[in-house]
């Protein structure tokens, strides 16, 4: 899917919420943000109220 998602990044102080743009990344897929690679765990419906984008979630890979 091409569109706009949403990214939940894990962050050593925490999580963080994110907007992206593009083709929304597969589970097992491995992205870099903040020059960290982060590995898609879970693609679900966004955590927003009313929000019809999907979110990715990431991990340390």
């Amino acid at each position: 899917m091409v569109g706009k998602y949403l990214l939940f990044v894990w962050k050593p102080s925490g999580y963080e919420l994110r907007e992206a743009d593009g083709e929304v990344p597969a589970v097992g897929a491995e992205v870099e943000q903040d020059g960290t690679r982060l590995r898609v765990t879970k693609v679900a419906p966004s955590p927003l109220p009313g929000d019809s984008r999907p979110c990715v979630y990431l991990q340390a890979a």
